[in-house]
């Protein structure tokens, strides 16, 4: 029977210290088989208005860390192309983002919808992220911004029911709040896992609605959480606890 291991984090706010990223990769590096390490968002320093021109230098931290990917928070996100661009050129792994487009053709996004990665036992993986809008068309602001957000929860589902016929795992990194993910979960569409974020929620045990897991670790660096997977395609269990940092 293979046995998958997940670590995953949220809400850093740039609070991840040297010692607390080499404890997480110790730990890691220490659990027999395949793994992955994910970030549910809003883990650089800058705020929604600012951003640094050369980056976030946490992103150089977790690209060390060999983080497989990261769901835009509301902290990464920026209305110009310059902005977030620079709050997401550090890193040097997947950032994921579903439900923002660009307002014009041509407008670059630095971020893609999903990556699929291969699992030594259990066959494809598919990651999808989803964040809270921060610009939508009935905003004001939508005239100073680049891109504009669709609903999460409506991508969410889309999306899913899309990726799920040619994957073994479906995980749903989400920077939406918990009360999206619930919605998300209770829909049943075939997310195995929800890891989320936004909410700064510490739920030690993971909540389980329908066949979905969601999990969520607290903010700050406080925590890192750790879902262990075991089983086949089509008969998997899903555990879940939260590590102190």
């Amino acid at each position: 029977m293979a046995t998958l291991t997940i670590f995953h984090t949220n809400d850093l706010h740039d609070k991840l210290t040297p010692a607390k990223a080499e404890h997480i990769s110790s730990v890691r590096a220490s659990t027999d088989g395949p793994s992955l390490l994910l970030d549910a968002g809003d883990a650089v320093g800058s705020g929604n208005v600012t951003f640094k021109l050369d980056g976030e230098p946490i992103l150089d931290v977790m690209s060390g860390m060999k983080y497989d990917a990261m769901v835009v928070g509301n902290r990464e996100f920026h209305v110009s192309q310059t902005g977030f661009r620079a709050k997401t050129r550090r890193a040097r792994f997947p950032v994921l983002c579903a439900n923002v487009r660009p307002r014009s053709a041509g407008t670059p996004l630095p971020c893609v919808p999903f990556i699929r990665t291969s699992i030594a036992g259990f066959g494809t993986a598919a990651v999808f992220g989803i964040t809270v809008p921060m610009v939508t068309e009935r905003m004001a602001v939508r005239h100073l911004s680049a891109y504009t957000f669709d609903d999460p929860e409506t991508t969410g589902r889309e999306l899913a029911r899309r990726l799920r016929g040619d994957c073994a795992l479906l995980i749903c990194l989400s920077h939406a709040g918990l009360s999206v993910d619930r919605s998300l979960a209770i829909a049943n569409v075939g997310i195995d896992l929800i890891v989320g974020g936004h909410t700064h929620a510490a739920l030690s045990g993971g909540e389980r609605h329908e066949d979905t897991l969601i999990v969520q670790a607290g903010s700050h660096a406080r925590y890192f959480g750790r879902v262990t997977v075991t089983g086949v395609p089509g008969s998997l269990d899903l555990s879940a606890e939260m590590l102190p940092l």
